[in-house]
């Protein structure tokens, strides 16, 4: 708690967003820039946004009113919460001092919240809670049930743009540039299917990707035809699968079972950016469980994410595993106390043994990228049968794993390189079909983790 309430994180933030489209714009709006006369107090946060109008708009959001969330914004928008909404609680996330404490709310966001939280005062003493929680229910059903029809249509449509791919040849997906694909993305956003959405703006850049582009474009439309089919007879499914499809998709769901409580070793962790948001993605192992978790946390473009946990550290606590064949996403629970020194190194495997493990886990999941693996007694080397490419190859088995193009144009080679010094390395990582990333190393001996991303 703090003089301002619960202080949300920005991924808890972002979790609220009613689509991807307002999770960007709302992003943008995270900054000090646009705002004015911010203000908060008990868990209410409010300020002045300017937009394209001669007024700034007035938003303010209350997390801790009985009845729930409430948001209030002089914007037209039919979204809850707008994007002013979201940017207002994204530059509150960001820390003290970012939104100032006040006294109390200016008249207009003061008025809105009175009123706000005497109909909830009146629901309570009227005996109505049920009823509201009820109505709220069968609300929250029925926008689920359109969003599911919109996602549909965005499928079924997304198969007929695919079947003209394939009608006009592949070669002929070269001409009309990245402009159409784009069309179909927002197409796809608009059916409130974000992950749909990504993968067709990765179908549009596959064409200018170099040598060998068709099979690639095969191979992705492919995979997008299975994921657009397998939403469609979704019904049909086994539940994890289901479940692995509607993540696929881009639909949000809540962590399923008890939490699970271990002593979580920090593998790697690492941020991916674009000009809207960044990414941050922790790997942890649990000492008991001898589970590999994945955590993602989320920052407003050009910001941090809030969550960081210093690699080779262990930390005591709960988390709550996302639903999904193969899933391998968590959620961060309580903590038990702070992340400490860890004595003991993940156990590894072979490179056999991890380029098995991936192809196991597509029959899961056949949309997976990669799968973390731990490779033990592995040595750089370059692949004269490959042009000197750079692999990962067994100390003691003829067997290797090539690393990705990504990893060899970057600096973690070369320190995973100067780590070995021609020695065998225990390392971890991403193991996919486009080769190894690694993410973290250690000697063969004693020594700390390296961290190579």
């Amino acid at each position: 708690m703090t003089e301002q309430g619960v202080r949300r994180t920005a991924e808890e933030v972002l979790a609220l967003a009613p689509d991807a489209a307002s999770r960007k714009a709302g992003s943008r709006l995270g900054a000090a820039g646009p705002w004015s006369g911010t203000g908060s107090g008990e868990g209410t946060v409010w300020g002045l946004c300017e937009g394209s109008g001669s007024r700034p708009y007035r938003t303010v959001v209350d997390l801790a009113g009985t009845a729930g969330p409430g948001y209030k914004c002089s914007c037209p928008s039919r979204r809850s919460p707008c994007k002013h909404a979201l940017g207002l609680l994204l530059l509150w996330a960001d820390g003290e001092g970012s939104v100032p404490v006040a006294a109390g709310p200016p008249d207009w966001a003061g008025q809105w919240l009175a009123g706000r939280r005497e109909r909830a005062e009146h629901r309570r003493a009227g005996g109505g809670a049920t009823a509201s929680g009820s109505a709220d229910s069968e609300a929250a059903r029925r926008r689920a049930e359109r969003r599911a029809e919109r996602v549909t249509a965005g499928a079924a449509e997304l198969e007929q743009r695919l079947a003209d791919l394939l009608r006009d040849g592949l070669a002929a997906a070269e001409q009309p540039g990245y402009g159409l694909w784009e069309e179909t993305a927002a197409r796809m956003v608009d059916a409130q299917a974000p992950g749909l959405a990504s993968r067709v703006r990765e179908l549009g850049a596959i064409p200018a990707s170099g040598s060998g582009w068709p099979a690639r474009l095969l191979e992705e439309s492919a995979l997008l035809h299975l994921l657009d089919q397998g939403w469609l007879r979704r019904d049909g499914l086994p539940d994890a699968l289901a479940a692995t499809i509607r993540s696929r998709i881009g639909l949000p769901a809540a962590p399923e079972g008890p939490p699970l409580r271990d002593r979580w070793l920090v593998l790697a962790q690492y941020d991916t950016s674009d000009v809207r948001l960044t990414t941050r993605r922790t790997w942890l192992r649990g000492a008991e469980s001898g589970l590999t978790r994945l955590l993602l946390s989320y920052g407003a473009a050009g910001r941090a994410p809030e969550l960081s946990l210093p690699v080779g550290l262990a930390l005591d606590a709960d988390l709550c595993v996302l639903p999904g064949a193969g899933q391998v996403r968590a959620v961060l629970g309580e903590q038990y106390g702070p992340p400490a020194p860890a004595a003991p190194r993940p156990p590894g495997g072979t490179t056999s043994e991890a380029a098995a493990r991936y192809g196991e886990a597509l029959g899961a999941d056949p949309w997976l990228d990669s799968v973390p693996v731990t490779l033990d007694r592995v040595v750089p080397a370059q692949d004269t049968d490959a042009g000197g490419a750079w692999q990962l190859a067994d100390a003691e088995a003829d067997s290797a794993l090539p690393l990705t193009e990504a990893f060899r144009s970057g600096p973690g080679l070369w320190r995973l390189i100067a780590l070995s010094g021609g020695a065998p390395v225990r390392v971890f990582g991403e193991c996919g079909h486009r080769g190894f990333t690694p993410l973290t190393a250690w000697p063969e001996g004693p020594g700390d983790a390296v961290t190579l991303c």
